[in-house]
């Protein structure tokens, strides 16, 4: 994706906030909102396009084509730079956090002066809000919680985020002279959902030219000329986004060792030194020593650690001390799902509903995948924004028929996203759902529901013998919006049950369900489908992040019914009746 597509998309969502605050029209804040997604996510450079060419993207007219235009011209937007002029310094960050939004944000800077996030948090540690209108002891609560799942909460970023900086650094060290060796480590390894500091390894006879590389890389705060710190071993730097990246230099007979300390995690490390201890032996970054004689007895490779203190090796993303230390002594850690095991997709859009790219774009991209089936699963009616119809489905149903065998082996799927309404019906009856080859069912409203009742509500879901998988079960967007109030395990009972399988939700914003929910459903029986959620080609390879979470979450390919056969897949989506 290119720079400039996500730094348009960045742009327009914040002129949206910055209307929202001023009290713009709806209408137009929603159209600045869509440009945002559908630029973002954009397949070509929009920095290459003129206006006319601007307007085929989805939800682009002319106007917003021609800021477009002038961005990558002059690397700003006049209308946006007089909207930033109206808004009082460090307003703008009260509308980042989740449940406040921008009307109350603007609420409490008019009637109580406040104009950031310290001086919320005063005011509401002295109870001040609840003497406004519209507040109240419960608003107080929810504002307090969307603090703390405020993106930039404890100064972490998305996974997504962290990943694409690392590759970009990983691929510039790997060109400096002398390099051996150049990998990501830490949480970032372990495929954490999200990442406070970037930690990069690399292996070289001299440190020096890879440190005189990274701190003139060109994401360093050159404002601030942010190298935190330098010397022989590590490097810090921090970047233009505030994220702080550490380079640590081993020499290259040591990496295995480096490599597995550095990764983590702190409790992992513990246990694995424990073990060390136990034996004899002395394990840190340079590799695993007898105590006694000081003799190395391994270090080029994680796989000699861990062999030598009697342990398969174990992959990152289990390395959490959730009992995978014990599975590798006893050699019981599980195969774990990866990416070349998925052979489709079952939760995907098009621009007939909320996407970007067209059905044929869409279809393309999943078949230069190497997909054996795929299925199109757009926004069915009770979803009104969508504006979706029955006979918009079936012209699109009878599309894909006709495309199905033009995409190589690639089978296509005709689907849907249902909606799971508050009583757990969803938009069509069962005879109807069963004319879908897949049938996806999430909650797409009415968030706040008792817990008694949004438990029923996701349960009658389960039970509907046409619904086939529960979307995005929690719902929750991380930084932005926390989850439902639901009794997991008795959905997870329900889905177990009545062969309905939990979405794994790839999309760095959600991922949903997270590891500890997926360790937990996994024990009750349930069934997975690791889906992109994509909403345009681009989006289709967010799937490796879902399947960082199902790795995390200890789930073997057996556990995923979109590794499964199509014939087997099919036995399974044909669910009985009640």
């Amino acid at each position: 994706m290119s720079r400039r597509n996500e730094e348009v998309g960045a742009l327009f969502d914040e002129y949206a906030d910055l209307l929202a605050i001023t009290g713009g029209d709806p209408f137009k804040i929603r159209a600045y909102q869509k440009a945002g997604r559908a630029v973002g996510s954009y397949h070509e450079d929009v920095g290459l396009l003129d206006v006319k060419q601007l307007c085929r993207i989805p939800n682009v007219g002319r106007a917003i084509a021609e800021k477009i235009v002038e961005y990558v011209r002059t690397g700003r937007v006049r209308a946006v730079e007089d909207a930033r002029a109206k808004i009082p310094p460090g307003l703008r960050e009260l509308t980042t956090i989740p449940t406040l939004g921008p009307r109350k944000a603007m609420q409490l800077h008019e009637l109580l002066g406040i104009s950031s996030v310290p001086e919320l948090i005063d005011a509401i540690d002295a109870g001040l809000l609840r003497e406004l209108r519209g507040f109240g002891a419960r608003t107080e609560e929810r504002i307090r919680r969307g603090i703390e799942l405020m993106p930039n909460a404890g100064g972490r970023v998305h996974v997504n985020v962290a990943a694409e900086l690392a590759g970009r650094i990983v691929a510039e060290l790997s060109t400096v002279d002398g390099c051996v060796r150049c990998a990501p480590a830490g949480s970032l390894r372990r495929l954490r959902e999200t990442v406070g500091d970037v930690d990069i390894l690399a292996a070289a006879e001299d440190s020096g030219p890879l440190m005189a590389a990274f701190a003139g890389m060109s994401i360093v705060d050159s404002v601030a000329n942010e190298v935190v710190a330098g010397g022989a071993r590590k490097t810090s730097i921090r970047t233009a986004g505030g994220l702080q990246v550490d380079l640590r230099v081993v020499p290259p007979g040591s990496w295995g060792a480096a490599l597995q300390y550095f990764t983590g995690s702190r409790e992992h490390n513990v246990r694995v030194r424990e073990l060390a201890v136990r034996a004899g032996l002395k394990l840190n970054e340079y590799g695993l020593f007898d105590a006694g004689t000081g003799e190395v007895l391994a270090a080029e490779t994680e796989e000699q650690v861990y062999a030598r203190l009697g342990m398969a090796w174990v992959p990152p993303a289990l390395r959490e001390d959730r009992g995978e230390v014990e599975a590798a002594l006893r050699g019981e850690l599980p195969a774990l799902v990866t990416e070349d095991d998925i052979r489709g997709d079952l939760h995907t859009h098009t621009d007939l509903t909320d996407g970007v790219s067209s059905l044929t774009e869409m279809l393309a991209g999943a078949a230069a995948r190497g997909y054996s089936y795929y299925a199109v699963t757009d926004h069915a009616p009770n979803l009104f924004m969508q504006r979706m119809t029955d006979e918009k489905m079936l012209r699109q149903r009878a599309e894909l028929r006709a495309l199905d065998g033009r995409y190589g082996p690639m089978r296509l799927l005709h689907g849907t996203e249902l909606n799971i309404d508050p009583d757990g019906e969803v938009d069509w009856p069962v005879e109807i759902l069963r004319r879908f080859d897949v049938c996806v069912a999430s909650v797409h409203s009415h968030f706040r529901q008792p817990r008694a009742e949004m438990t029923r509500r996701i349960v009658r879901a389960c039970e509907n013998p046409g619904v086939n998988i529960i979307g995005h079960l929690t719902t929750r967007q991380i930084g932005r919006r926390g989850p439902i109030d639901v009794d997991l395990d008795e959905v997870f009972r329900a889905a177990a049950r009545t062969g309905t399988a939990l979405e794994i939700n790839s999309h760095p914003d959600r991922l949903d369900l997270c590891d500890e929910h997926i360790l937990r459903a996994r024990r009750f029986g349930a069934r997975f489908a690791v889906n992109s959620d994509a909403h345009s080609v681009l989006h289709l390879d967010l799937l490796r992040y879902g399947i960082g979470n199902a790795q995390r979450g200890w789930l073997t390919a057996d556990d995923v019914i979109n590794t499964w056969p199509l014939e087997r897949l099919r036995a399974f989506l044909a669910k009985p009746g009640p």
